[in-house]
């Protein structure tokens, strides 16, 4: 069993020559002060060097108040080029995927109140994303050069080769995620702790999904998150709260302490404890049915509402209910904060079964 606490980095390219880096990768953003674990860090979106999204759609003056809330005409079925491109309605995984699967109705867990209070009812829900904090993704087109890698963990790794654009939008500490989605491939690349040494990419491990199908990893292996999970699945997207005004999926969050175990949808585990009133990972909790949201802001409660509906998985170690997304000069940091006024008190661990102990 290793530890380590990954950031995850998603690519999506498509197939062409292989290519190795020539010039040296240029992380972006600064560390988060405001976080209570040192593993999480705000991002500054660099360029990359692909089409930046499409933003003027969203309101008929041609511009994205951050605070207004604009939906557009239809769903197109085809993701944008660019950095944190709208993915246009496209669907992620398919619909009987566990991260698209509702649970308001799912039984909570008998354990439920215990282990919210080990992590402590008192504190807040901390949105892990904003204008210059957050991991960000990338769409590019299919014939983008793709590049092989190695890996430190290259028994639990996909082998490649990986769509690394121009200056990869790499999220910036220590953890070094890279988020790619190739467009019509429709596949989702994420390498951990990705750099160029010696004029060739080289990670901690690395991990493709088919967004299309699905894909589920081995039993007991990692992914470019600690749970085995992939991490752009469950970002807070700007394209979904202002645009399409809906979030029909589970969303990612982190606690400081899980224990050495596992259940579905996750692969893997990255503790040595075995208290079993800490989170598995793959734990899923949802925001109580009873939890008013009606005075929130209305972006606020697309994402309040994806809470009670879908939930959120702990998918790493990190701040405690740290729920993430993307780091995206477009959002309003205000009215993020405003989810700090729900607390851990404010939801309810469905039922786990199948733990796996690792």
């Amino acid at each position: 069993m290793r530890m380590w606490y990954p950031t995850l980095v998603l690519v999506m390219a498509a197939c062409g020559r292989t290519v190795t880096p020539t010039g040296p990768v240029t992380p972006v953003g600064a560390v988060d002060s405001t976080a209570t674990d040192s593993t999480r860090t705000d991002t500054t979106v660099a360029d990359t060097g692909a089409t930046p999204p499409d933003t003027s759609r969203t309101d008929s003056t041609g511009t994205t108040p951050p605070d207004t809330l604009h939906l557009p005409p239809a769903d197109s079925g085809l993701a944008d080029l660019g950095l944190n491109a709208s993915l246009n309605g496209r669907a992620v995984f398919p619909a009987t995927d566990p991260w698209n699967q509702p649970v308001d109705t799912a039984a909570v867990d008998p354990n439920s109140t215990a282990i919210l209070t080990q992590i402590g009812l008192s504190k807040p829900l901390h949105p892990d994303f904003g204008s210059t904090f957050g991991i960000p993704y990338i769409v590019v087109p299919d014939t983008l050069t793709r590049s092989p890698v190695s890996f430190d963990y290259a028994s639990e790794s996909d082998p490649g080769p990986y769509p690394i654009p121009a200056n990869p939008p790499i999220e910036p500490d220590g953890d070094g995620h890279l988020l790619v989605i190739v467009q019509h491939e429709w596949k989702l690349y994420e390498l951990f702790a990705l750099s160029a040494i010696g004029g060739s990419w080289h990670g901690g491990s690395g991990a493709i999904f088919d967004l299309t199908h699905g894909t589920t990893r081995p039993a007991g292996w990692t992914s470019a998150d600690a749970a085995g999970l992939p991490i752009f699945p469950g970002l807070v997207r700007y394209d979904e709260v202002y645009q399409r005004g809906e979030i029909d999926h589970a969303l990612r969050f982190t606690v400081q302490r899980t224990r050495s175990a596992y259940l579905a949808p996750a692969r893997h585990s990255a503790s040595n404890s075995y208290d079993t009133l800490r989170p598995p990972m793959g734990m899923r909790v949802r925001l109580k049915a009873s939890f008013d949201i009606s005075g929130y802001p209305p972006q606020m409660q697309v994402i309040l509402r994806a809470l009670k509906k879908y939930g959120m998985i702990v998918a790493d170690n990190g701040g405690d209910f740290f729920v993430s997304g993307t780091a995206d000069s477009r959002w309003n940091d205000a009215l993020d904060d405003a989810l700090k006024q729900v607390h851990v008190s404010d939801f309810e661990v469905i039922r786990m079964t199948g733990v796996v102990t690792q």
